[in-house]
């Protein structure tokens, strides 16, 4: 009897062979190889199966190739966000500024000052940097940056509430995404959690009678992703200023979305800036810096001078503290912020909110007429797109999108599992790509993976 292992080609053979040439032409030879040496290997211990021809050998190490490919691809890739979400917080929430790339590339190339102190030759602090143009662009005494807005809250509690009753209104006990809760975060800080008022009305009384000797602080949190309607009463910073003073308590004011100046001009109104919440009177604000500011992840913490030199000494800061590149893209982008139309031009995120609705339907009309062209059937439509990251969660943005032809579940795979991958949603049983957070650049790209995705 015949083994019929006998029959298998050399890998010599099959690196010779048409098909596994073409793909030595395009991959790294030693990928290619390890493919075919795992093709012939597999087909060693399966001597049941019949043989394979030429043509079926490239077809199973092309595969194999493919396959480990996706295995050593980065799981930190490039998305396309095609979804309309344009802090979207699952992507990557703001896209970073070619001012705050380049910064980053410069200093992540080399050395830097981040605990060095230039002109007196001795060790320096990384809680200075950013601080000074903080307090330019938001008239706050003090400024210290963390690595994110739930590390700035805590630690802002941990300092000054240790131990203590934080009392916060109901109706802000919040869930941001993820399934993480400002009443859990609160916890882990060390401060008592004292709740007040009803989930839709809560009173100025009901802070006052909550306040005792046991209390450390009277805490605001922005409301993310929703709001209160209809029959409700709040309490503003403002309001409870008297009552904080009166008490000797600070105001913890947890704003969220970090935004630095008005986006009236682009049709965005109600969210406060970090200068309106400090001129509202909270002792500390807490904010984003990947949200509405549009730069890297951080936690910015602003508020007096007292306030902040305790959090910098308190051990925990050392926990929450940020690199040499975060520093950088912060930096770099809080610099364009001194002109506030070159910020609305430059900032990526704050340039596709406010794309007017002729831009949209231009992208949209580039894009399907690429697609028209190479026999894509698709179509320009009306959609609607949101700003995302919990900020302006009532406010719906007309936006214009290409909606592609078939099967919606098909598709959607299909640009996920490119390079870039694709994002987009699915709406009426349509794959759709919103074009609020495409910019111009990326058009091209997005054209070139669609085709693709058809192929």
């Amino acid at each position: 009897m015949t083994d019929s292992r006998r029959a298998l080609p050399s890998i010599g053979l099959l690196l010779e062979s048409a098909g596994v040439r073409a793909l030595l032409e395009t991959m790294p030879r030693d990928l290619v190889v390890s493919a075919v040496r795992d093709v012939v290997e597999r087909a060693r211990d399966n001597v049941a199966a019949a043989p394979m021809t030429t043509g079926a050998w490239s077809d199973a190490v092309a595969t194999q190739v493919t396959q480990v490919t996706q295995v050593r691809r980065s799981s930190l890739r490039r998305v396309i966000n095609a979804t309309g979400i344009v802090l979207h917080t699952n992507l990557g929430r703001a896209p970073l500024s070619r001012a705050a790339l380049d910064a980053v590339l410069r200093v992540g190339a080399g050395y830097t000052t981040l605990e060095y102190d230039l002109a007196r030759g001795t060790r320096g602090s990384r809680y200075t940097h950013c601080a000074s143009l903080l307090r330019e662009l938001t008239g706050a005494e003090d400024a210290l940056v963390v690595n994110n807005c739930a590390a700035a809250l805590v630690l802002a509690l941990n300092t000054l509430a240790l131990g203590r009753d934080a009392v916060l209104s109901r109706g802000e006990l919040v869930e941001i995404g993820g399934s993480f809760r400002v009443h859990e975060i609160m916890e882990r800080s060390g401060a008592r959690l004292r709740e007040v008022g009803a989930t839709n009305r809560t009173h100025l009384a009901d802070y006052a009678s909550a306040i005792d000797n046991g209390t450390g602080a009277l805490l605001k949190v922005h409301r993310s992703n929703f709001a209160l309607e209809g029959f409700v009463c709040d309490v503003d910073v403002r309001d409870l200023v008297p009552l904080a003073r009166r008490h000797d308590l600070p105001i913890v004011h947890d704003l969220g979305s970090g935004l630095l100046i008005s986006l009236a001009s682009i049709g965005l109104d109600g969210e406060p800036t970090a200068r309106e919440a400090l001129n509202a009177g909270a002792s500390v604000v807490v904010m984003s810096g990947d949200k509405l500011l549009g730069g890297p992840q951080a936690g910015i913490i602003l508020g007096g001078i007292e306030y902040l030199s305790a959090m910098r000494s308190n051990p925990l800061a050392r926990s929450y503290r940020v690199d040499k590149l975060t520093l950088a893209a912060l930096e770099a982008t809080l610099a364009v912020y001194r002109e506030p139309d070159r910020a609305l031009r430059e900032i990526p995120a704050l340039a596709l909110l406010g794309a007017s609705a002729s831009e949209l339907h231009s992208r949209a009309t580039r894009t399907r007429n690429a697609l028209n062209a190479a026999g894509i059937d698709a179509t320009v439509i009306a959609s609607t797109s949101s700003v995302g990251a919990g900020a302006f969660p009532q406010t719906e943005l007309p936006s214009t999108a290409v909606a592609l032809p078939g099967n919606a579940d098909q598709w959607t795979s299909k640009l996920r599992s490119g390079d870039p991958a694709v994002v987009g949603r699915v709406r009426d049983g349509h794959a759709l790509l919103d074009m609020r957070a495409v910019p111009d650049d990326e058009i091209d790209l997005l054209i070139e993976r669609v085709i693709a995705a058809h192929d």
